[in-house]
């Protein structure tokens, strides 16, 4: 993945895992019960809910906060906005009703698109833009009083009800121009068609559109209806997760489970080569002509280490002359040739100045040429010396992009390295005899940070497969952005809502890791550079099964249950280390108690230069934590 390329340097080899760092609970978490609740509750129109909308509903987030005044809003199941204003002194929060959307009253006759949950995002402290999630958005001056003025009312097309939207991020061009990124379900032309396809929608797929449109403010405020100005408009399967705007490449970016293309873009049709038109080019020594049923072939050596050493086994013909063996140790490469003629199924490794994953010392290394005569095979066992005591290798040699290199994983216990020579041994026989080889028992590969607790399916899918599109302000593609370089990649975390937004940065799965890259474009292109590491990042969220978010600032990432009634849910901090320590430091800390209900919203707020807190809205209480 070239687009996301860590350095090494970053990457902590030593980790080990986190310890609980015990935090006051009383001290940095208050709890404020709510006069006006919100809700998660659905609204549903005559057409079904797809997976897709169920899944963008589940992590919505019903909290938008403007970091710049303390300040924040969310709307309550009476449709009512409410401000939040946090005084930086008390830490306490104070609500008012800024304004309530008017009532909307539709017959069942009437055909009704399911209404999208209310959104908000501010332009600046003093105008914020609220959809009601019915198809209109309002733009509210924010006065001095518990009062705020319409500046403008907004649809996307004539009939507004037919287009319920959410709003995901806001950018003021000048100072009463604004462009608003909004997405909406797709429900094609015809709106019947759609509702007569309801029996057929499970196989058909559910498109969203993504729209960027520009709003004028004018100096007098109305209550009349306006069209929003279209710049663009994408589409893609799934509801973006992430937009932000970069004012140096003038474009959006657009982070969701799919690509968004322009609309009536037509991808390029796969290409399926029919049997006979199937043809492998061969490479230098490389057979076609080897049968289907054949047994797996055994990796060429086993090996497992300690905090000062490395032990490689390789298994040789038991009939090996000792004084063919020429093995030859150096402080960063490992030579190890065998003479013999003795023929062999197996073939015999051979290394050459092979540069090692990292530095021994070779006065205190040695080798060992162990043979029984009641096996077929024997083992030459490599002892290296580690040169970085405590450093944990993740491989015996370095990669080098050679097709002939064969990665091979660390067998745990080092009684278990005997189990290789009788695994040849069954390789040998299975290929004179056609029988099957499996159950080789060459270790389970399995680095010792996850010994006994890593489940393979689950650590494969933590996070979400993700891909990045950009769109320039005028709807084009960028010329420095290619369609071809949108490639999925798993991500783990985005930046806490609130943080300032000129800070993008993705928190990337990578093995077991999460590597931060932060976006860079001084080169007139899109740059991510990999700037921290959170270690084992995406070994420890595999095993949360109720997260809802997953935010993360420069020195931690915080992984939020969703929570539910009597239960309620905690919130996971994970903080970030130096590349040379074993362990990191881990918090828990319980956001609701059981009594305020499940997470609906998250944000950040810097109330000064030494003090700041994230809010944590549940259906019946905001919580409020002090510099977590």
């Amino acid at each position: 993945m070239d687009m996301f390329k860590p350095s090494r340097s970053l990457l902590n080899p030593k980790f080990e895992g986190y310890r609980l760092d015990p935090v006051s609970q009383e001290d940095i978490v208050a709890r404020f019960p709510l006069q006006f609740k919100p809700t998660q509750a659905t609204f549903s129109g005559k057409s079904s809910f797809s997976f897709q909308e169920v899944q963008s509903r589940i992590t919505h987030n019903h909290l938008a906060v403007c970091s710049e005044t303390g300040r924040a809003l969310y709307v309550d199941s009476a449709s009512k906005v409410i401000m939040v204003d946090v005084d930086a002194e008390t830490i306490s929060p104070s609500f008012r009703v800024l304004f309530e959307f008017p009532t909307s009253i539709q017959s069942n006759d009437v055909l009704s698109r399911n209404r999208e949950y209310p959104s908000a995002a501010f332009m600046s402290p003093g105008v914020v833009f609220v959809s009601d999630g019915q198809g209109l958005m309002y733009a509210l001056q924010i006065k001095g009083s518990n009062s705020s003025e319409v500046a403008g009312v907004f649809s996307l097309s004539e009939a507004s009800s037919e287009s319920p939207f959410r709003i995901h991020s806001v950018h003021n061009t000048t100072p009463t121009t604004a462009i608003v990124i909004l997405s909406s379900r797709h429900y094609g032309v015809d709106p019947e068609a759609d509702v007569g396809r309801k029996g057929r929608e499970k196989s058909l797929p559910t498109d969203f559109n993504i729209w960027g449109v520009k709003i004028e403010l004018s100096a007098e405020t109305s209550s009349n209806i306006r069209q929003m100005d279209i710049l663009w408009h994408r589409r893609g399967q799934e509801v973006p997760i992430y937009t932000t705007y970069s004012d140096s490449l003038k474009a959006f970016l657009l982070v969701g489970g799919t690509s968004y293309l322009e609309v009536g873009h037509v991808p390029s049709p796969s290409y399926e080569p029919s049997p006979d038109e199937i043809a492998p080019v061969p490479r230098a020594d490389e057979k076609f002509d080897i049968d289907a049923s054949e047994p797996p072939k055994p990796p060429p050596y086993s090996w497992t280490q300690t905090s000062d050493s490395v032990t490689v086994a390789i298994p040789l013909s038991a009939n090996t002359p000792k004084s063919t063996i020429k093995v030859t140790f150096s402080p960063q490469a490992l030579t190890v040739h065998v003479e013999s003629e003795i023929t062999t199924s197996v073939p015999i490794p051979r290394y050459s100045a092979k540069k090692l994953w990292d530095g021994i010392s070779p006065s205190s290394s040695y080798w060992t040429w162990d043979r029984e005569a009641e096996h077929s095979f024997g083992l030459l066992t490599l002892y290296l010396d580690k040169q970085h005591e405590g450093t944990k290798w993740t491989q015996v040699f370095a990669s080098t992009g050679d097709s002939e290199d064969v990665e091979v994983l660390e067998t745990l216990d080092p009684s278990e390295l005997w189990h290789i020579r009788e695994a040849l041994e069954k390789y040998t026989t299975a290929l004179r005899d056609g029988d099957d080889a499996s159950g080789l028992g060459l270790g389970r590969g399995i680095p010792s940070l996850a010994e006994g607790e890593i489940d393979m399916e689950v650590d494969e899918t933590v996070g979400r497969t993700v891909y990045l599109s950009w769109v320039a302000e005028n709807g084009a593609i960028p010329p420095w952005w290619k369609n071809a370089e949108e490639i999925p990649f798993q991500l783990l975390s985005t930046p806490v809502p609130g943080v300032s937004s000129t800070d993008v940065s993705l928190v990337v799965k990578n093995d077991l890791d999460g590597t931060v890259f932060t976006l860079e474009t001084n080169t007139g292109s899109p740059v991510w550079t990999h700037t921290s590491t959170f270690s084992a990042l995406s070994f420890v969220l595999a095993s949360k099964q109720d997260t809802r978010f997953t935010f993360h600032t420069s020195k931690a990432v915080f992984a939020f249950e969703g929570g539910i009634k009597d239960r309620g849910g905690n919130v996971y901090i994970y903080r970030s280390a130096s590349s040379s320590v074993k362990w990191a430091k881990q918090a828990i800390l319980k956001v609701d108690d059981g009594y305020g209900g499940s997470l609906l919203g998250v944000g950040a707020l810097q109330l000064s230069e030494l003090t700041s807190v994230l809010l944590c809205l549940t259906e019946g209480e905001l919580v409020l934590i002090k510099n977590p």
